[in-house]
């Protein structure tokens, strides 16, 4: 719809006539080609199957096969591919792939290369060469088959959805559309080792690493190859803590800068509780060809399966997406506005959130037109106002140990944050007067500021929140920035102290209402730990106020203006594959999550620890999962922070019992980060393995 009602290509064109334009394009949208999504004519089956590599080796594969109808039938293929561990992921694939597998899509789940079943040794890292040339091969195989008709999708949470933007990039024939979900085209600045440009040590880092070093089930078989191949290769976070700085080691599967070359249809889906949001606009905005997006409220999880809710049935969209460019047939997808985005209203800040209040608008693309920049200048009083005030300067001492309210170590910038009031106490902050009504926000905020330090290197977080009038105050948005990325994050430089120098930092995409009474907060702080490295330095750091240098928010305000709604369907529950049993499920984030936080006031050190663990029953016996990490640092004396992780996975079988454990310490001085790993393995007790690493890693403007 957007290509029709974009208000400006006519600057006399009023606002009123757009809006009216664009409800009777939405209402009176022709209809009379559009067909309904597949219905479902298919039962699932499982077939395995080996896909031979130029080199031999043999990538292992699931494929969900329609059973049902023509025998001489022929079907798209979707594609997922990762290395999570296809046998293991069977209770989770079987109901969520049903639904296509029923509306007549083969959908194929395939290990890469050194995990899973599949063969060959463990490839060097995430999103390797390797791993995109064998998923090429994968791609063109699938595309050949006897039950194929010849055309592609690919789609995945996460790693899944990562490698379909990549592999999008480089146009593999077969490959005619691809639905990446909760996944960036950024890897530096966006994923999980250099979030904003600084170094932030991971809880699946750590884990990761410990199931890379995993036999195939059910075997499980422990042999010479496979101690070449998995348990002795060296752990992924050796090579991520040596690429500190933006540069070619991440350019290589990054797209941010490879748009021109996105040819496949795409359509994203993202959440605004999960770190990778901020892709949507971008690709909306940059990719030429047909681009969708959605975004809910959903964190790191499908939207079929939310948390937290409303849900809705993602795949019903899926259908009709890929029934558009892999069938032919036209279900109307693509005559509907291109961005479905859940407006979200005021929530009591977390940590927990079962239901984030909001509603669905169809928007017609990024930018969004309508949208009013209004910019608020920090005050000499800490208020927030439209007014610049006179100049002056504020100050700021460095606490190291602030900032775990503000969002865990889980998925960054996208959980539901803590109260954020005592994170508060240890910035500069600024309020608005009380709303005298509703006041919607969309997009990415900005904080432009004139800032200084006492030190050579220092880091700065901005935030947004929402301060209620009982005093909660709920994060709405935030960011950091690597002060020494100032000018380039390729070629970082020291900090001059004292040197007064511009910060234009972009906050990562939200949206909120804010509602009327409420008052919008600024906040701005040096740390964010644990989730970003402290810098190694005490000092102070100042921010101009006022005057031709004075601090402002500038924020993505949109009209209160009536738009057409998606009318998406709920979710569709489909019994687990029997065996699949899930007997602890951990954290809600499924990852390490904070459970306890102690300061020394006296010394100044802080400790905070994080827990998980999980468990599964499989036909085959039981595993069962426990993480515990360990983060610690000080506030006189901020060069001295670590992180420890300490990670088992138990293998209960009718015959043996296998206990895979590792043991990672990171930890740095002003000079250096100090690595160590320790992996282990047992039978029955009695110690099989074992491999240790340590490296040193001079910091990096880190």
């Amino acid at each position: 719809m957007d290509k029709y009602c974009k208000p400006g290509h006519r600057a006399t064109r009023r606002r009123i006539s757009y809006i009216l334009a664009c409800f009777l394009l939405v209402f009176a949208m022709p209809t009379h080609a559009a067909q309904p999504a597949s219905s479902p004519e298919y039962e699932a089956t499982l077939q395995e199957a080996w896909i031979t590599m130029p080199d031999g080796v043999r990538l292992a594969a699931d494929l969900y096969m329609p059973k049902g109808g023509d025998a001489d039938a022929t079907f798209p293929v979707i594609l997922e591919y990762t290395p999570y561990r296809k046998d293991e992921s069977r209770g989770r694939n079987l109901p969520m792939f049903s639904y296509f597998v029923e509306r007549g899509y083969i959908l194929a789940r395939v290990d890469i290369r050194g995990t899973g079943n599949s063969e060959g040794r463990l490839i060097p890292h995430e999103y390797s060469d390797i791993e995109l040339d064998d998923g090429e091969v994968v791609i063109d195989w699938l595309s050949r088959q006897s039950w194929s008709n010849g055309n592609v999708g690919m789609f995945g949470i996460s790693w899944g959805g990562f490698n379909s933007i990549q592999l999008a990039v480089r146009q593999p024939a077969a490959l005619k559309a691809v639905i990446p979900m909760m996944a960036t085209e950024d890897l530096y600045q966006d994923d999980v080792h250099y979030m904003d440009g600084i170094m932030h040590v991971d809880s699946w880092e750590m884990s990761q690493d410990l199931y890379n070093a995993l036999p195939g089930a059910p075997e499980y078989r422990i042999d010479e190859e496979y101690f070449e191949n998995r348990f002795d290769t060296e752990p992924w976070m050796m090579t991520y803590k040596g690429q500190q700085r933006d540069g070619p080691f991440w350019d290589r599967a990054s797209s941010r800068d490879k748009y021109d070359r996105i040819r496949i249809p795409a359509f994203h889906i993202g959440g605004w509780y999960d770190g990778y949001r901020d892709s949507l606009p971008r690709m909306l905005e940059n990719v030429d060809a047909p681009v969708k997006a959605m975004i809910g409220a959903w964190s790191h999880a499908f939207p079929n399966e939310p948390y937290p809710k409303p849900g809705m049935e993602w795949r019903h969209e899926a259908v009709r997406w890929f029934d558009h460019w892999l069938k032919g047939r036209d279900t109307g997808i693509m005559d509907e506005p291109r961005f479905a985005v859940y407006v979200r209203d005021w929530h009591p800040p977390g940590p927990y959130l079962e239901y984030a209040p909001g509603r669905w608008r169809w928007e017609d693309g990024w930018p969004i037109e309508r949208s009013t920049p209004t910019r608020l200048y920090a005050g000499d009083d800490h208020t927030l106002a439209e007014k610049n005030p006179q100049a002056t300067q504020h100050q700021l001492r460095f606490t190291p140990s602030s900032g775990v309210e503000a969002g865990g170590p889980v998925m960054w910038w996208g959980d539901v944050a803590h109260d954020q009031r005592p994170t508060d106490a240890y910035s500069l902050v600024y309020d608005s007067l009380p709303l005298t009504e509703d006041t919607e926000i969309l997009g990415f905020p900005r904080a432009v500021l004139n800032v200084a330090a006492t030190a050579p290197h220092a880091n700065w977080f901005v935030r947004v929140s929402d301060v209620a009038p009982d005093g909660a105050v709920t994060q709405v948005a935030g960011a950091g920035f690597n002060g020494n990325h100032r000018n380039s994050a390729r070629e970082p430089e020291a900090i001059e102290p004292g040197e007064v120098f511009p910060l234009d930092i972009e906050m990562h995409f939200t949206s909120w209402v804010f509602p009327k009474g409420h008052r919008i907060r600024f906040a701005l702080s040096n740390a964010q730990w644990p989730m970003l490295w402290p810098t190694p330095y005490p000092m102070t750091t100042s921010l101009q106020i006022g005057g031709e240098q004075g601090a402002y928010l500038l924020l993505p305000v949109i009209p209160a203006e009536p738009r057409p709604a998606p009318d998406f369907l709920p979710p569709v529950k489909y019994p687990s594959m029997a065996g699949y049993e899930s007997i602890d499920t951990g954290q809600p984030s499924g990852y390490g999550e904070i459970t306890s936080v102690e300061r020394n006031p006296v010394t100044g050190e802080a400790t905070a620890v994080a827990t998980n663990s999980g468990a599964t029953r499989y036909p085959w016996g039981t595993e069962t999962y426990r993480e515990t990490i360990e983060h610690k640092t000080s506030n006189e004396h901020p060069e001295n922070t670590a992180v420890t992780g300490s990670y088992q996975i138990e293998i209960a079988l009718p015959e043996r019992t296998l206990l895979f454990e590792t043991e990672m310490n990171f930890k740095s001085d002003r000079e250096n980060f100090y690595y160590r790993y320790d992996r282990k393995l047992t039978e029955n007790g009695e110690l099989i393995r074992e491999k240790h690493w340590e490296k040193i890693f001079p910091r990096d403007f880190q």
